[in-house]
């Protein structure tokens, strides 16, 4: 798992014809930004360097935005029927970016200064609000009101997610205070899992689709968020710096409790509780934690959990069927099975 180095057959094909319908509507969208957070927002999606400079950003994976145009399609309707709800999901999830940066102090996120390292925490926060303002405005605009209340209670779930992830801080690393597994996935599922479901279900709701067929939309892409953060949980101690962006050990030296470090506290690993509670800088601290996280089992419970959640995913995806599915399987797997 996690070792391919190329993107599996078709997504690359999917995700840049994503991205024809995608960034034209994104950029119509941010335009009606004041300069100031319009060039922010820029920057965030990759358009353009801090000082304005316009680069060919890609403004990410683009998973999201080809789970709606996929959902739309499968719907019996075009893709590009999804862009309204697609631009607001990726809005909304760059908002949660810019301002769970600032929260973290992360000052590097895909090889870049973060926007707040770039601009500062004033101009980035406002970036971000302007961010959430255009993802609620252009949905509204769509005139699908379905479609709007499902954003809207997601982002309940995302800022619940957030509280939730930032509480995990201040909680003991051992002992009945110890943050359990069950907790870290209650998390996950609010703060990533929700929002790829928003975008499965928006999608197919704004290509013509039912209210039965999006409830299972949102329940496939939830299964598919959680092994998503899964994957970002592992790359997040075990990835390559060169693809990551990150230091390697990064979430270790952040003292992050991700769901590898978790799992091997729950099977109470002597010495680890410590080991992390002082955040392993020390590259060699750092490694012998990792070294510690794996052999108690957290990795391969994390591995094991992304791979769970796929097949989940893979099996509604197959019981929806249309001409769609072999486009949603070829993206369901590629989040799994994907480098950084």
């Amino acid at each position: 798992m996690m070792t391919q180095q190329t993107l599996i057959p078709g997504v690359a094909g999917i995700l840049d014809e994503t991205r024809r319908w995608m960034r034209p509507a994104m950029q119509d969208a941010a335009d009606r930004l004041h300069p100031g957070p319009r060039q922010i927002s820029g920057f965030t999606f990759g358009w353009r360097e801090a000082d304005g400079t316009p680069r060919d950003g890609d403004g990410g994976k683009g998973v999201r935005p080809a789970l709606a145009g996929l959902a739309a399609a499968a719907a019996g309707g075009r893709p590009e029927d999804a862009a309204p709800g697609a631009v607001a999901v990726e809005f909304v999830h760059a908002f949660s970016l810019v301002h769970d940066d600032i929260m973290d102090g992360d000052e590097l996120r895909r090889h870049r200064q973060t926007a707040w390292k770039a601009y500062g925490i004033g101009a980035a926060v406002l970036a971000g609000d302007g961010l959430l303002a255009l993802a609620l405005d252009t949905l509204a605009r769509s005139g699908n009101a379905e479609a709007v209340t499902r954003l809207t209670g997601v982002l309940v779930e995302l800022v619940n997610g957030q509280a939730a992830d930032s509480a995990f801080e201040d909680r003991a690393w051992s002992g009945p205070q110890a943050v359990t597994v069950d907790e870290y996935i209650a998390m996950a599922v609010g703060k990533t899992a929700s929002l790829l479901g928003c975008a499965a279900s928006v999608g197919w709701i704004l290509g013509g689709g039912d209210a039965a067929g999006a409830g299972l939309m949102d329940r496939m892409g939830r299964h598919l968020g959680l092994a998503f953060q899964a994957v970002d949980d592992v790359l997040g101690i075990w990835g390559d710096p060169a693809v990551t962006g990150k230091a390697v050990h990064n979430d270790l030296r952040q003292g992050k409790k991700s769901l590898p470090v978790v799992a091997a506290l729950s099977a109470g690993t002597a010495g680890l509780a410590d080991l992390l509670a002082g955040r392993p800088d020390d590259p060699a601290r750092a490694l012998r934690a990792a070294d510690l996280i794996e052999k108690a089992g957290g990795r391969r419970f994390t591995a094991d959990l992304a791979e769970q959640e796929l097949a989940a995913a893979l099996a509604i995806i197959d019981e929806i069927g249309g001409g769609a599915t072999p486009g949603l399987r070829a993206v369901a797997e590629y989040v799994v099975r994907r480098l950084a």
